[in-house]
């Protein structure tokens, strides 16, 4: 950390922890990133949405310098991620690779080397890795060697080792793939302990609940291309307005409803048989009390009442043509990258 003293440029106070303008990468024919531009802010949670084969492990393996662009600049608090790389490796914690030194050596024993590596003693070294095996629900498989964990339990040790020297910026590319709804909640939690306590997290990911939960700004990635950027509100606005979904207790009442509803909210409505509720689009809030007056003055009463908001699937599926589910050919691109 001595150079980034030198050059007088602090992480913890730089507006933007990653700057992307303009990246691009090419694997024969193949254009796998296409002018990519990001800027996350530090501090905050920053989610890179798309289907394999969309870009995004390639995208992060040239922030983190484990890729060299064709083209375009990449910074991490500012220092160039091919001129500056020795530095940027200070600045960041990456996952995706497997974190084990040898197969035959516990998850103690591997997060103590990396330790160690890092410049720990050899007793901060043995707290660090009790803290971290403690953190990520690996205490009992402390001392099983690695090759009997299963694939979820190497993830969170993935994790694990890449936070023992607790970097400004955290690459997660797909942080719980093949986890439980159990860990995943957990592994939700620790990423947003992260933050709290001064990191910046650049997650990929293909859950759309993963996105919506946890990140602060996404960008949704499609075909190497940036298709949408900004919060989950901001891009499910994009898309329309949310809608309002009543169910009247009486279904002889349903045409009257409908009719007060088109008159009080001047929208359409339509209706859903099989449910029997009546959807309305909710252009103005304030003119909800106005129906509801209007219903019970009617004599019209409702066995339920919610509000829907468009889902970041719909979202997706609207910006791209297509869902979040990659097809063949997808998969096997971003495999041979990967």
């Amino acid at each position: 950390m001595d150079q980034l003293k030198k050059k007088g440029n602090d992480p913890h106070h730089t507006e933007w922890a990653v700057e992307a303008h303009g990246l691009v990468k090419t694997f024969g024919d193949n254009r796998a990133v296409d002018g990519v531009d990001l800027n996350v802010r530090a501090g905050s949670i920053y989610g890179v949405l798309g289907p394999n084969g969309a870009g995004k492990t390639t995208t992060i393996r040239m922030l983190a310098t484990l890729l060299k662009p064709d083209a375009g600049i990449g910074r991490i608090f500012g220092y160039d991620v091919t001129k500056e790389s020795h530095i940027v490796r200070q600045l960041i914690g990456v996952t995706g690779q497997y974190a084990s030194v040898d197969e035959s050596l516990s998850a103690t024993e591997n997060l103590v080397i990396f330790s160690r590596l890092l410049g720990l003693s050899r007793g901060e070294a043995k707290k660090k890795a009790a803290d971290l095996l403690e953190e990520f629900g690996l205490t009992e498989a402390a001392k099983r060697p690695l090759k009997h964990f299963s694939g979820g339990m190497r993830r969170r040790l993935d994790l694990a080792a890449s936070l023992i020297a607790q970097p400004p910026l955290i690459f997660l590319d797909e942080p719980t793939t093949g986890l439980d709804p159990r860990t995943r909640a957990q592994m939700w939690e620790t990423i947003r302990r992260l933050v709290k306590t001064g990191s910046t997290v650049l997650l990929t990911t293909q859950y759309l609940d993963e996105a919506d939960q946890l990140a602060d700004r996404i960008a949704v990635i499609d075909r190497g291309k940036v298709v949408a950027e900004g919060t989950v509100d901001e891009l499910k606005t994009s898309i329309g307005t949310s809608s309002l979904q009543l169910r009247v207790q009486n279904p002889l009442d349903i045409p009257r409803a409908r009719q007060t509803i088109e008159q009080v909210l001047k929208v359409s409505s339509t209706i859903s048989f099989e449910a029997g509720r009546i959807n309305a689009p909710m252009l103005d809030v304030d003119r909800v009390t106005d129906l509801l007056i209007a219903l019970r003055t009617a004599g019209i009463h409702l066995t339920e009442m919610s509000v829907q908001k468009p889902t970041l699937d719909e979202v997706f599926l609207t910006i791209t043509g297509h869902g979040v589910a990659a097809d063949e050919e997808s998969n096997k691109a971003e495999g041979a990258r990967a």
